[in-house]
């Protein structure tokens, strides 16, 4: 291993997150098992591609804590939460997770901009734009999810919505900077 290029509190951090990570792929994996379950094939697809995204999000952390000469500390994931009541709740419950998981990747970047550690703000700022995303997403699901729940002359679309799902981007469409 080479010279440890990040400081003890933020190798505790970005370790913090890594396992957080891991904890975000078993609640994606919780409720895709709850959505298939329960015969929402495209909600079970979607939600379960989120889970290999979070695991891959994992892994960024583990080779970057790496790289920079700190030990990347594998720990024991909390058990996923309940499942969920109905495909809203599901929904609502992925958007808090991702919007507590964007809370704590923006204390890693404030936490290296404090310490002036430009590698690991950098290496942030990957996740700040990814959450950005994961946020867009899920509420333009939820948006989705709203007007298919919603019924129009006795007819609903959960149906329809869950076929969408199917084959949905696992990634949102969010203004990036322009290139010229």
């Amino acid at each position: 291993m080479g010279k440890k290029r990040i400081s003890d509190k933020m190798e505790k951090v970005l370790n913090t997150q890594m396992t957080r990570e891991a904890y975000q792929a078993q609640v994606y994996l919780s409720y895709a098992s709850w959505a298939e379950v329960n015969s929402f094939a495209g909600i079970a697809n979607f939600l379960y591609g989120h889970m290999h995204e979070e695991r891959e999000h994992m892994f960024k952390f583990l080779k970057y804590i790496n790289d920079r000469g700190g030990v990347a500390k594998i720990e024991a994931i909390e058990a996923a939460p309940a499942n969920p009541k109905d495909i809203g709740d599901c929904l609502r419950k992925t958007l808090q997770h991702e919007i507590d998981n964007s809370i704590e990747v923006d204390k890693i970047a404030n936490l290296a901009h404090e310490e002036k550690d430009w590698p690991t703000f950098n290496f942030a700022q990957w996740f700040v734009k990814e959450q950005i995303e994961e946020e867009t997403l899920i509420n333009g699901i939820i948006d989705k999810y709203n007007l298919a729940s919603t019924e129009v002359d006795g007819n609903n679309s959960l149906y329809e919505m869950d076929r969408d799902l199917t084959d949905a981007s696992q990634e949102s469409e969010t203004p990036r900077e322009e290139e010229f």
